[in-house]
């Protein structure tokens, strides 16, 4: 037993240094708390401190990552019981509860703070993109199904979460991996090859788009109120800024928020079990969401100060429990090399044609250059490579549609792997 409340007090405090060494260090920063959450828990599930299932347990578990109570006492009076297994189902047990509550607990908090009603009048000059940049991600969405389908485990839901992650980053991701059930070495892989690829994607849009994109699609037009974008990128800078957290002045807001947070979460649960049984964690995930959205429309939940940053704080724990349930042998078992291609026709291919319907509607290179960057790499980067452009005016633009993106992703998501099931 104290194997197990020393994995709970691990996952839940681990996050805590991470955030600090982000906090004291620019080069740890770049890199991010939840990146470096997925790194330990692969190494923390892969190295052979976890007990690990003996081969009658395996057998019995299949796809499954826990032996429910029934199954295992059946199991724990027959001949073929080793007593390890015991320890191997609680521990099984804490990560099924700390993934399925987790991500429910997060996604209002990360809502509560957004001011719908102001992105929306910003974005007005960049809906247009946020159209462009959909339809060119379901195209390729699409193609890419239709091609690795049979070759890629789970292939309905790898494609409902590369919807998520490229409208919403980790947050949507998460969302989407839990409402779908998607095995956790499914859920790790594609994420490392979206952070892969990803890398190469950033460096791109960086350094020589800008300067590729002009000689084909219009330049950027000034005309941004410069009042608006300062506010702007002051909220942008504020998104990962872990530091209130740990003040005691705003515990009180902060707990306001959770207490919210967790009633949104009964409500959701509730609604869930009015359905059937195959569709209860999508109608939780959705539901929350729903509710999430609507109290942010209400001042005094909006006003709450750092509901995100506890969200994210939720997310980092959910990376390091995820990805410690991963088994990195099994992982490269997989069609990997199908699965790796999905990703990488996802990425470059609504890339290439986003661009090219910019072409054909006149949006200029800039404001299409950050609408891909929003949307694939989520608000905080926008500012990033508004730098790299020498361009400020388009951080509005950007985070109106990274703000969207984060608010609508996952019902997109959702939908999406479904019809494809």
């Amino acid at each position: 037993m104290w194997v197990v409340l020393l994995l709970v007090l691990f996952y839940l405090l681990s996050p805590l240094f991470l955030i600090y060494l982000c906090n004291i260090s620019t080069t740890i920063n770049k890199i991010g708390a939840v990146v470096l959450a997925y790194a330990i828990g692969l190494f923390l599930g892969n190295i052979g401190i976890l007990p690990s299932a003996s081969r009658n347990l395996k057998n019995l578990l299949g796809s499954r990552t826990v032996l429910p109570t029934n199954e295992f006492l059946e199991y724990s009076n027959s001949l073929q019981f080793i007593k390890t297994d015991v320890l191997v189902n609680q521990v099984a047990n804490l990560q099924d509860i700390l993934v399925t509550i987790i991500i429910p607990l997060a996604i209002p908090l990360l809502l509560f703070s957004l001011d719908l009603k102001k992105w929306l009048k910003l974005a007005r000059r960049a809906l247009l993109s946020l159209v462009l940049a959909m339809v060119s991600l379901l195209i390729t969405i699409f193609v890419g199904h239709y091609l690795f389908a049979e070759s890629i485990p789970e292939s309905w839901k790898v494609s409902g979460m590369l919807v998520g992650v490229y409208t919403g980053g980790t947050p949507n991701l998460a969302a989407i991996g839990t409402a779908l059930n998607v095995s956790p070495n499914i859920f790790i892989l594609t994420h490392t090859y979206d952070l892969f690829i990803g890398a190469f994607a950033l460096l791109f849009l960086m350094t020589v788009a800008q300067r590729l994109f002009n000689t084909f699609l219009p330049k950027f037009n000034k005309g941004h109120n410069h009042k608006n974008l300062t506010e702007l990128a002051e909220q942008n800078s504020q998104m990962e800024n872990y530091n209130e957290l740990f003040v005691k002045k705003g515990i009180p807001g902060l707990l306001k928020s959770l207490g919210l947070s967790v009633l949104i979460f009964a409500i959701g649960g509730g609604l869930s079990l009015l359905v059937p049984k195959s569709v209860q964690m999508v109608t939780a995930i959705l539901s929350i969401t729903t509710l999430g959205l609507i109290a942010s429309l209400f001042k005094p939940v909006n006003r709450i100060k750092h509901s995100f940053q506890l969200g994210m704080y939720f997310i980092i724990i959910f990376s390091l429990v995820v990805s410690s349930m991963a088994n990195l042998r099994g992982m490269f078992q997989i069609e990997f090399l199908q699965l790796f291609l999905y990703v990488l026709l996802v990425v470059f291919g609504s890339m290439a044609i986003h661009v090219g319907l910019s072409k054909i509607f006149g949006v200029d290179a800039d404001t299409t250059i950050i609408a891909i960057t929003a949307l694939t790499f989520s608000p905080p980067f926008v500012p990033v490579v508004a730098g790299a452009l020498k361009n400020k005016e388009v951080i509005i633009s950007g985070l109106t549609l990274g703000i969207l993106g984060y608010a609508f992703g996952t019902y997109l998501g959702v939908l999406l792997a479904n019809i494809l099931m």
